[in-house]
């Protein structure tokens, strides 16, 4: 049977659980639809028919970014991999870098084209790397959607022009920058400006942002602009000041000017009425646990993930407490292995978040001569801890 050591963390900390209040004003008037969420909390801050099925233009590109970064991550692609350049690749119309049939391009290279300047050939050239096929990449887009609980949307192709059948919401696209954002790699090309891709022949294009905000708000880092006659002019954006991050998303202006004006809007509302607190860090310990057969006999107990909180501008600093449940140790035990709960309380007694909590570092399982000697030093304590 499990055992569990409970013990209880009085903190003062400043982590009021906040609720975004409705709007009474309309902060993206421009737009068909719109929504501003905490990337923190993924509060939902703003909406507005943030559930219409709409084309999403080149905000598709949200998703097939998503996929290529995951391909980086899990280690099935590098930035540095060669990409060779398909006929149905070159031949992509719309927004594209110029790239012809048979050239070769970094992966970085091809991202940097798909961030910026919204390459529709680049995206497809990525779609065939990574899944040999664009209609299995394609297939792969909409299982993750599903995935991530965008169930209003659906893509029949990697870069957004329109086609029967192709459509997303703002909110979908919110949960995809959402996910998009845990690989924070992707800021260092959505956040560039202008720049250029070197072509094979030693010539290069100039590539500059569809996203003027990045230039233009203090803060914008990303993500990613539409327009087609069908869409309109959308974007999807994020920014970040003094801890907050925030996700945007427009839908349907009828210019690229009105786009942006609704976008800053709805990120000045988001910077001047709330805040987030990191209450604590993976690196905050919560106590130590016995470890039974460990080249250690105690393990720092940390949390998953960081802890934040978000608050409105104007909120007091209430305390808080945390209450610890681990489960018996015994090594081998590895960091991130999830080792018990931690219940956060308010004022009045109530729960509020129950979170995971492991360890801080890796606990290898003693060898025969590790525990040989540990023995021997607690036998002469008059203890033997390792039987």
């Amino acid at each position: 049977m499990k055992k569990v050591m409970s013990f209880l963390i009085l903190l003062s900390l400043f982590i009021p659980s906040v609720a975004a209040e409705e709007v009474s004003s309309d902060l993206a008037p421009n737009s068909k639809s719109a929504i501003l969420l905490d990337a923190s909390t993924k509060t939902i801050l703003f909406k507005k028919n943030e559930q219409e099925k709409l084309a999403p233009a080149s905000m598709t590109k949200v998703m097939s970014m998503l996929l290529i970064m995951e391909a980086i991550d899990n280690g099935s692609l590098s930035l540095d991999d060669d990409v060779t350049i398909s006929e149905n690749a070159a031949s992509m119309g719309g927004s594209q870098v110029y790239l012809q049939a048979g050239e070769t391009y970094k992966v970085k290279e091809l991202l940097k084209g798909i961030a910026v300047a919204s390459g529709n050939d680049a995206v497809v050239a990525m779609a065939e790397k990574i899944s040999g096929t664009v209609s299995d990449f394609v297939a792969r887009m909409n299982e993750r959607a599903k995935e991530l609980g965008a169930v209003n949307t659906h893509f029949v192709n990697p870069h957004g022009l329109d086609a029967e059948d192709h459509y997303t919401t703002a909110y979908d696209m919110a949960l995809m920058a959402f996910e998009l954002l845990k690989h924070p790699t992707i800021l260092e090309y959505t956040s560039i400006y202008e720049d250029y891709l070197q072509k094979n022949d030693g010539s290069s294009i100039w590539l500059v942002n569809t996203n003027k905000l990045v230039r233009f708000y203090d803060g914008v880092d990303g993500l990613k602009t539409g327009f087609t006659a069908t869409a309109g002019y959308c974007l999807t954006a994020t920014a970040k000041k003094n801890n907050l991050r925030l996700i945007s998303v427009v839908m349907g202006a009828e210019t690229s000017d009105k786009r942006s004006s609704d976008t800053t809007s709805l990120l000045n509302y988001g910077f001047n009425t709330y805040k987030t607190h990191v209450v604590l860090t993976t690196k905050d310990s919560l106590g130590v646990k016995r470890v039974e057969n460990g080249v250690v006999e105690q393990a720092d107990i940390v949390l998953t993930q960081d802890y934040v909180k978000l608050l409105k501008q104007t909120d007091a600093k209430p305390n808080y407490s945390f209450n610890v449940s681990v489960d018996s140790l015994v090594a081998p035990l590895k960091k991130g292995d999830i080792v018990g709960k931690v219940s956060v309380v308010d004022e009045t007694g109530s729960v509020i978040d129950t979170l995971d909590v492991t360890l801080k570092e890796d606990i290898p399982k003693v060898n025969w001569w590790q525990a040989f000697l540990k023995n021997l030093k607690h036998l002469t304590a008059g203890q033997i801890l390792i039987k």
